[in-house]
């Protein structure tokens, strides 16, 4: 459905600036009301007023009409929190309520792949010769990058890649409009509030306009997708411009930005995020389970890498059975919970990885995946999950979400029956649970 235009008027009484401003506060005198003329007034500036002045702020609503009195106490919210009342006038004229928005935001679709289902399309082929190519376009800036915050720059543009298709998919969502959407929405509204604080910040600091700053549906921003907060905490000028400047066609501030990141997170210079691995005959699976070990720890267990040598000693890591024990297995090291960092999906995390490996000439994994296994749909997780519960192994919880306390379950009922203690959530399981 197509917005209906209103207008949100707002009436500023006359009142002195004080000689010495802390953080501005709302102007008590405001008040909003809903007309149906769609008016447009200049940016107003703070200065003494000799009389009354009314400014007018043009907005739309569309199916609550709530969200125009939610903009006014929103104002006010922000204004006690610092921002300047022009940026928060400017940020808010002529921003929507987009019931389409809440639809995406609601019936996000169920990530449904297997593992490597999605690592084939996010480390394809193409995507790893454009990443190439990205390397040898921006080779000058990202060798001062990667010398300034001693990020690899594979896994910098890896990240790029898997954002926005390395520039090519930024979003052009209003993100003022999009946040106070979500912000009103409610089912996540203290989140999206504060994001929407910070854009007001973003605004307020000069690096980007406010009908300027676009990006996803959901807030996230520029080449590499940064949500509000984390540009403030993270974002870089590298440029040098003034101007922290993720959503510029040239993507320098944005990769330095994702660098910063990354540094800010504890990235290890030279570590991979992780290495693909041998486990020994008679292997115990349940140690995949079992937290960090050194790699001397797990040198004496038997593991080692892909031709048989002992795994170089990166510190310490951990055992992931991403696909169970029919699947390829790795030690992942620091970094690989830095990348998680950026985004908590392990399949993210991987993906990251290993595209960024296979840019700089790595080789694709050795073991093969056990693609006749297909995914278990999100009513399926929770039907595992309930089933493993009644039987004494509480999930903790029922969300159809496999984290780390289902894998567990899974590996103390797996122990229990006698069956191979991999954590792994499948079909079969399932069917034996049943």
């Amino acid at each position: 459905m197509r917005p209906i235009a209103t207008a949100l008027t707002i009436a500023l009484a006359a009142q002195a600036a004080p000689a010495l401003a802390q953080a501005p506060t709302p102007r008590p005198d405001a008040r909003v009301t809903v007309t149906q003329a769609a008016a447009t007034s200049p940016r107003p500036l703070l200065r003494p007023a000799v009389a009354a002045r009314t400014e007018t702020v043009t907005t739309a609503s569309l199916g609550p009409a709530g969200f125009n009195g939610w903009v006014q106490d929103f104002a006010r919210r922000a204004q006690r929190q610092g921002i300047s009342f022009e940026v928060v006038k400017a940020a808010l004229t002529g921003i929507r309520y987009d019931a389409d928005i809440v639809a995406l935001d609601r019936n996000q679709a169920e990530f449904s792949k297997q593992l490597w289902e999605y690592l084939d399309s996010a480390v394809s082929s193409n995507r790893i010769g454009t990443g190439r190519a990205m390397l040898s376009r921006h080779a000058a800036t990202l060798d001062r990058i990667e010398r300034r915050y001693g990020v690899d720059r594979e896994i910098v543009v890896a990240i790029w890649g898997l954002e926005s298709s390395y520039g090519g998919f930024r979003g052009n969502t209003d993100t003022v409009a999009a946040l106070a959407t979500l912000a009103y929405d409610g089912r996540r509204g203290a989140f999206f509030e504060e994001q929407l604080i910070a854009a007001l910040k973003i605004i307020e600091d000069g690096d980007i306009g406010p009908r300027a700053m676009r990006g996803s549906w959901a807030g996230a921003m520029g080449h590499t997708q940064f949500m509000p907060t984390s540009y403030l905490e993270h974002a870089v000028d590298f440029t040098g411009d003034g101007r922290r400047d993720i959503w510029s066609d040239d993507p320098s501030d944005a990769l330095a930005s994702t660098a910063a990141y990354l540094k800010d997170f504890g990235w290890t210079a030279g570590q991979p995020w992780g290495v693909e691995v041998r486990l020994p005959q008679g292997f115990d699976y349940a140690l995949a389970g079992d937290g960090e070990k050194t790699v001397a720890a797990w040198t004496r267990l038997g593991v080692r890498d892909m031709a048989g040598r002992q795994v170089p000693d990166h510190g310490r890591a951990q055992l992931l059975l991403p696909a169970g024990a029919r699947g390829p297995a790795f030690l992942t090291f620091r970094n690989f919970d830095v990348i998680k960092s950026y985004n908590a999906s392990t399949s993210y995390a991987m993906a990251v990885g290993h595209l960024g490996a296979r840019m700089g000439g790595a080789p694709d994994f050795t073991a093969p995946w056990p693609r006749g296994d297909r995914a278990l749909s999100m009513a399926e997780k929770t039907e595992l999950q309930q089933r493993l519960t009644a039987k004494g192994f509480s999930t903790n919880g029922i969300d159809g979400r496999v984290g780390p306390d289902t894998i567990a379950a899974i590996r103390r009922y797996q122990q229990a029956v006698g069956l191979v203690a991999d954590g792994y959530a499948s079909a079969e399981l399932l069917a034996r649970l049943r």
